[in-house]
C-alpha cells in the first residue's frame, strides 16, 4: 500500500495544469499539443474577461492559455508554450525537420493566429459569444457578415493546401495542422463552416478530428452556447 501511495504522488507531481477557455483557439492548440506529446495535464476553466485577481497574478495580461509546470514555473503566451512543449519532448517533432519545413509551419500557424483571428474569430466569436456573455449585447450583423465572408476565403485556402499536400505544411502532421484545426474547430462548434463547399479541407479536418488528441475537444460544451449538430461527428 505504501508503494502504491508513493507512485500516485509521483504521477500527480508530474501533472501540468492548463488554464484555458473552451472556445479559445490558442488554448485548444495547447491541449492538442500536450496530448500529442504524451504530457499529462489537468485543466482549469478560466473566463479571461472576468479578470480574477488570482489569475492575474499568474498572467497580468489576463490571457489564456497559461501553463503551470509541475515544478511551478508559469508559462504564458501560446506561441512560447507551443515551442517550449516541442523542445522538452522532442518526439514527435511537430515543428518540422528542415529549416524550410519549420518556416512553413511557422508561416501557416502565424497566419491563422494573427490574420484569421482578427478577420474571422473576432467578428464571429466576439459578436456571437463573447459580447453576448459579457454584456448581453445584441450581435452586430455587419460584423458577423464580414466574418463569414472572410471565413470563406480562409477555407478556400485550406482546401487548396489539403488538395496539394498530405498535411497542411507538408508530408507529416505538424503544429500547423493542430493550430489551424484549433481555429477551425471553434468555427465548427458554432456551425459556421459550409463543409460541402470545401471537400479537400473536409477530408483534412476529418483526419485531424479523428485523432485521439481531438476527442477531449469534441466533448466540450460551453454553458449557453451549445455545439452544432455535427460538431462531434467524425463522419460529418
Amino acid at each position: 500500500m505504501v508503494i502504491c501511495f508513493y507512485l500516485v504522488v509521483e504521477i500527480m507531481a508530474e501533472r501540468r495544469t492548463l488554464y484555458h477557455y473552451t472556445l479559445c483557439p490558442f488554448s485548444r492548440k495547447i491541449r492538442l499539443l500536450l496530448f500529442e506529446k504524451g504530457l499529462p495535464y489537468g485543466t482549469i476553466f478560466e473566463v479571461p474577461w472576468a479578470r480574477r485577481p488570482e489569475f492575474l497574478k499568474l498572467n497580468p495580461l489576463g490571457e489564456v492559455p497559461v501553463l503551470i509546470e509541475p515544478d511551478d514555473p508559469v508559462l504564458t503566451d501560446h506561441v512560447a508554450i507551443s515551442e517550449y512543449l516541442n523542445e522538452i519532448k522532442t518526439l514527435p517533432n511537430l515543428l518540422g525537420e528542415t529549416p524550410r519545413g519549420r518556416a512553413e509551419v511557422r508561416r501557416l500557424t502565424n497566419l491563422f493566429d494573427t490574420s484569421f483571428y482578427m478577420d474571422v474569430y473576432k467578428p464571429l466569436v466576439g459578436e456571437r459569444v463573447i459580447n453576448a456573455l459579457k454584456s448581453g449585447a445584441m450581435p452586430d450583423s455587419t460584423m458577423i457578415r464580414a466574418g463569414r465572408e472572410n471565413l470563406k476565403r480562409y477555407m478556400s485556402y485550406i482546401d487548396w493546401l489539403a488538395a496539394h499536400r498530405s498535411y497542411l505544411a507538408g508530408r507529416s502532421l505538424s503544429m500547423a495542422d493542430l493550430g489551424v484545426a484549433a481555429h477551425i474547430s471553434v468555427m465548427d462548434y458554432l456551425g459556421e463552416v459550409e463543409w460541402d463547399s470545401y471537400p479537400d479541407a473536409k477530408m483534412w479536418y476529418m483526419k485531424i478530428k479523428s485523432r485521439k488528441s481531438f476527442a477531449p475537444l469534441l466533448s466540450d460544451k460551453l454553458t449557453g452556447i451549445m455545439p452544432s449538430e455535427k460538431y462531434a461527428d467524425l463522419d460529418f
